[in-house]
């Protein structure tokens, strides 16, 4: 018997092989979620009927000769932050509990159209304004590895989903790491792409300049997959890995590196020495304005979501979970002057970032500073220092959200608990398709223990 797959390559593969149906795939993801949902609370809405009738359509499709490409047929999931035509699109929020959407959101529409079977919708951080998921009109999702910890945030139970074996992929959002922080936290890959390039229409917002969609999937394979589908493109297989010999990569280590969990720095550094052994360039790099990086964030979010919610603020404040209406009350004090003096930091910052990827091929960092940490506490000791989690948490994802550079996740190994670390990949403006490029011939050397 082949081995059940476990990415959607494997996945497609066998099933243009009619070694399995798209029926009995989507059945084992329903019944993952039925079992596993309960406790880590990862979706907010389950699709069954609507999965079957998808997953039969796309068997009838496949028999007949018509393939769709890699994600026909193929289980995924989405934040409860996208549109789905006739179903409620909650935000993880009471203020939302009956805006039924009229229309799928366009990057859905992508979805169908590749043939795709949509299981349900996950649970977040309300509106997206959190790192752990624990502010959420559902209650939280919880780690798939210790449900006393959060799987990261804001699109949490979208990556519980993925690495339970709940779907193959989910969709997620991106602000200033959402989908970076529980990717890694869970030990998947995902994938923030360059702005502007996937749609955010029908998507609700958190801050309009900052915010991306995009996939959080297995293996860098099915990311780039999923990013070519979510933009309404055809997916050729990918460009080849590269031999990583000579590729030239970028660390930046003053800020980056010196605020780190203990296990989570050696483990960074470990996966390091495994590229220099392959023949990898690793070159030192700075941002010369770094240490503005998180009030320049917070001026341009903070401002951008509390003008979006605005009206619900007046109308419905007790309807907003207490830190989330906390953060977007603060926006309101934000000053003019101040928002405009962000933006043009955002675009020193954008500059910076494209002058440290000048002659290289990627920037190498960590995603997250720590492992993920436990539900419910607002501070946790990084060496020295107490530091608030949602901090330390956006850290080092936040700068390439400002600066609009495509950035990826993949797990480098895991602390001594077996917490997984991820490792960050920044590409080119505009270039994801060669960062994809650059990470897949990276993946097996970041963490050639990886379970695919």
């Amino acid at each position: 018997m082949p081995a059940e797959p476990r990415t959607i390559a494997q996945l497609s593969r066998a099933l243009l092989a009619r070694e399995v149906t798209s029926e009995a795939v989507t059945e084992r993801c329903l019944a993952a979620i039925e079992e596993k949902n309960p406790s880590l609370n990862a979706f907010i809405a389950v699709f069954a009927d609507e999965a079957r009738a998808q997953a039969r359509a796309a068997d009838r499709e496949m028999a007949a000769g018509t393939h769709r490409g890699p994600l026909h047929g193929v289980p995924i999931s989405l934040k409860d932050l996208l549109d789905v035509r006739g179903t409620v699109t909650t935000a993880a929020s009471k203020v939302r509990e009956s805006h039924v959407a009229q229309a799928d959101a366009p990057t859905v529409t992508h979805l169908r159209n590749a043939g795709a079977v949509i299981v349900g919708k996950c649970n977040l951080h309300e509106f997206a304004f959190g790192t752990t998921n624990e502010d959420s009109a559902f209650g939280p999702a919880r780690h798939p590895l210790d449900p006393s910890r959060s799987p990261g945030g804001s699109s949490g139970g979208s990556a519980v989903s993925v690495a339970t074996g709940m779907a193959f992929a989910s969709i997620g959002t991106d602000t200033g790491g959402s989908i970076r922080i529980p990717a890694a936290a869970c030990g998947i890959v995902g994938l923030k792409a360059g702005v502007g390039e996937i749609s955010t229409a029908g998507v609700v917002p958190l801050s309009r300049s900052l915010d991306h969609v995009g996939p959080l999937c297995r293996s860098v394979e099915d990311a780039a997959v999923v990013y070519d589908a979510l933009r309404g493109a055809s997916h050729d297989g990918g460009s080849p890995a590269r031999d990583v010999r000579g590729l030239r990569v970028g660390i930046p280590r003053p800020y980056f590196m010196t605020l780190l969990d203990s296990q989570v720095a050696s483990t960074f550094e470990s996966a390091c020495e495994r590229l220099r052994s392959a023949g990898v360039v690793l070159e030192d790099v700075a941002l010369a304005h770094a240490t503005e990086i998180a009030p320049i964030y917070l001026h341009i979010v903070l401002a951008e979501a509390a003008a979006y919610h605005a009206k619900t603020l007046e109308s419905r404040p007790d309807d907003y979970t207490p830190n989330v209406r906390l953060r977007l009350e603060m926006g309101r004090y934000i000053l003019a002057e101040d928002y405009a003096r962000a933006l043009r930091g955002r675009d020193v910052l954008r500059r910076e970032v494209d002058a440290a990827l000048d002659g290289r091929d990627a920037l190498l960092l960590p995603t997250l500073p720590i492992p993920a940490p436990k539900l419910g506490v607002a501070t946790v000791k990084v060496g020295a220092s107490e530091e608030p989690v949602r901090n330390i948490t956006l850290r080092l994802t936040q700068p390439f959200n400002l600066s609009g550079h495509p950035a990826l996740t993949m797990p480098c190994g895991n602390t001594m608990d077996g917490l997984p670390v991820g490792a960050q990949l920044v590409g080119r403006h505009q270039r994801t398709h060669d960062l994809l490029q650059v990470a897949r011939s990276l993946e097996g050397y970041l963490f050639p223990g990886a379970s695919r």
